[in-house]
């Protein structure tokens, strides 16, 4: 995302589901942390509303972004036990799902 100062890098975490954006946050720089923390968030918030994450339950679909592949993310999901779904690139499928917020993925 453009801004008077620069580029702001913006990651969320759809429930598709809900069809509801659980987390979010914006950095100037992509690195890891700009996706590990919206997911910190979205499943402290779970945990927070009495919905614990059930084991082998949730799926994590991103782009192929160095971030999202990157060692600290996936063994961060192995570790909450989320499977990882990462799809090709130039794939827009995520765009359908990001769409109605008016936002590009």
């Amino acid at each position: 995302m453009r801004t008077w100062a620069g580029f702001v890098y913006v990651a969320f975490i759809l429930d598709v589901y809900s069809r509801r954006i659980v987390a979010w946050h914006a950095a100037t720089s992509k690195h890891t942390d700009l996706v590990m923390t919206p997911l910190r968030m979205a499943l402290w918030q779970r945990h927070r509303d009495g919905h614990p994450v059930e084991a082998g339950t949730l799926i994590h679909h991103s782009d192929a972004g160095s971030q999202y592949t990157s060692i600290r993310l996936t063994s961060h999901l192995e570790l909450e036990d989320i499977a990882a779904s990462i799809g090709s690139v130039g794939d827009c499928l995520l765009t359908g799902q990001s769409d109605p917020w008016g936002v590009a993925a």
